[in-house]
């Protein structure tokens, strides 16, 4: 069975999700937030990553047809906040599928995520994701829109170095994410990896950290947006570098290991 081309454009049943201030705690911790950051990581006056939105928006994914699940790599991710997310709340999210690319290799599956207030049912989360199927491709179809992000001819205006645990996958799952990807040695050899490899979506927060504090004063509140496309594997102990760059069109970062490999491209944030 190929993928189910008919899902496209095809709303999900909305998908309720509560959280607790012990939740927003344990992403922070899980994306690498430590003693620096008590705002974050502890009850008083306690405020949320703005990264978090990824998980509060997200809901169940559908039966996309038959493949073999370690084949299944995240591709992009982008997030837009309505307004600053509470240290407790829920979100009703609804999802679609937008659109199956065909890559050669794989195929490249878009969704889009809203997500509302459960009381009041006002907007609180957009959001946009994609995930490559290697081996999926060659069925002849669009191969998806292009874009034209280039990094300035410039040095960075900021450079954010932060580390990563060898156990960070291991936290971070925690949050939610069990996919033995992370955790399974014999797992990740299936799909490649001599061990265990970091939650794209952990590498996705330890960078919007990068950003909060550089750019955004450490304000959660004026954290509007941001995308990023996954490029390489990140494992648990590596130290990851934000490179970002500001001018009047607004936020543009990138993200790499030690050696230079770069691990999340094209990146755009909206800092008001």
């Amino acid at each position: 069975m190929a993928l189910d081309h008919t899902l496209i454009g095809v709303e999900g049943q909305p998908h309720e999700r509560t959280w607790t201030a012990k939740d927003t705690m344990l992403y922070a911790l899980g994306v690498g937030a430590g003693l620096s950051e008590l705002e974050f990581t502890t009850e008083k006056g306690q405020r949320v990553l703005p990264t978090f939105a990824v998980l509060a928006a997200q809901a169940p994914g559908r039966r996309l047809g038959d493949y073999d699940p370690a084949r299944l790599v995240h591709a992009e991710q982008a997030f837009e906040l309505h307004r600053e997310l509470p240290a407790a709340g829920g979100v009703r999210t609804t999802t679609k599928v937008t659109g199956i690319y065909d890559k050669g290799s794989g195929a490249l599956v878009t969704t889009e995520a809203t997500a509302v207030d459960l009381e009041t049912g006002e907007p609180v989360i957009s959001g946009r994701s994609s995930v490559f199927i290697r081996g999926e491709g060659g069925f002849g179809g669009d191969r998806g829109p292009r874009d034209d992000w280039s990094a300035p001819d410039r040095a960075p205006d900021h450079k954010v170095t932060y580390p990563t645990l060898p156990e960070q996958a291991l936290i971070y799952r925690l949050s939610g994410d069990y996919n033995p990807l992370h955790s399974d040695p014999e797992f990740a050899a299936r799909a490649g990896f001599d061990r265990p490899i970091l939650h794209g979506l952990c590498t996705y927060g330890v960078t919007g950290r990068a950003l909060l504090h550089a750019v955004a004063g450490s304000d959660p509140g004026r954290f509007r947006a941001m995308s990023g496309r996954f490029t390489s594997p990140v494992f648990p102990g590596e130290s990851l570098t934000v490179s970002i760059w500001v001018d009047g069109a607004g936020v543009l970062f990138r993200t790499a290991k030690d050696d230079g490999t770069v691990v999340l491209d094209r990146g755009r944030a909206t800092i008001a």
